[in-house]
């Protein structure tokens, strides 16, 4: 279970980025927008991404999650126009919280970066740069780097928030200090590789009774902010964990079966999102 970099929706103010101007590009691709990119998710966005959810089955609620990232496809598209270049490639431990610069199969340089949390995890594998930009702002700081990852609008990129770098705090991208991310855009042309190991927090599935550990209170701590949990922090998945989780599936349309599948999870953290105001890579 992998989940979107951040939840595109229209809040006020807008949310801008480089992810909001790479779907804008690919509504546009589809025939859904007429207006050139520009980077802003305004309510011809979200209109344009209800029109492509009704197509394609899915919820429309103009929100562009997990599910709606995967069937715009807009990462894989981009990425088969770019071939491997170049002769560095990129290695990112989640663990560590390192970014390993190969050249010609040596190590030349190493980064403190951020990466995701427990819940909202930097996806693991093999992917490479499809897209640079110079100067996103905001919580993208100084540089931005599209990864090919076709469920979320996950890049390499700066921050605005610097105490962040070396901690699992993202949701999902790989944050670098500004001076960091600038010498390494330097360095790298697109379609460079990058692999990304470490742990893969989210990959399990939580129930009552059997389920133990961080990714628990993190469920937790959402349904607790979001007034479904009343209990302890603990980590355990027991009855009243269960009973919370229920009435959150009941309150959204999901399957109440007390069950965090890939389904709960996406909207917890969306809800989380929404309830917190969240607006950050």
């Amino acid at each position: 279970m992998i989940y979107a970099s951040r939840f595109l929706r229209l809040v006020s103010p807008y949310l801008r980025g480089p992810d909001v101007a790479s779907l804008q590009e690919r509504m546009l691709e589809l025939g859904l927008a007429s207006d050139p990119p520009d980077g802003v998710f305004g309510p011809g966005t979200a209109a344009a991404v209800r029109r492509f959810q009704e197509l394609q089955g899915l919820q429309q609620d103009g929100v562009v999650g997990p599910e709606t990232w995967t069937a715009l496809g807009a990462s894989e598209a981009v990425s088969l126009l770019v071939a491997a270049s170049g002769e560095h490639r990129l290695h990112v431990d989640t663990e560590r919280c390192v970014l390993y610069v190969y050249k010609s199969g040596h190590l030349v340089k190493t980064f403190s970066v951020g990466v995701g949390s427990t819940l909202t995890s930097t996806p693991l594998g093999d992917w490479k740069i499809t897209q640079k930009a110079i100067n996103p702002g905001g919580p993208f700081g100084t540089r931005w780097m599209r990864l090919n990852i076709p469920f979320g609008g996950y890049g390499i990129h700066g921050t605005d928030n610097p105490h962040s770098i070396g901690k699992g705090v993202s949701h999902g991208c790989i944050r670098m200090q500004n001076k960091d991310v600038e010498e390494l855009y330097d360095l790298i042309p697109l379609g460079t590789l990058v692999k990304v190991s470490g742990k893969a927090f989210t990959s399990r599935i939580l129930r009552l009774g059997v389920s133990y550990g961080t990714d628990v209170i993190d469920v937790q701590r959402i349904l607790q902010t979001l007034g479904y949990y009343k209990g302890d922090l603990d980590g355990v998945y027991g009855p009243v964990t269960a009973a919370a989780v229920r009435s959150f599936q009941a309150d959204k349309d999901l399957v109440v079966d007390g069950i965090i599948g890939s389904s709960t999870v996406e909207a917890l953290v969306s809800n989380m999102d929404e309830a917190m105001g969240g607006r950050n890579p």
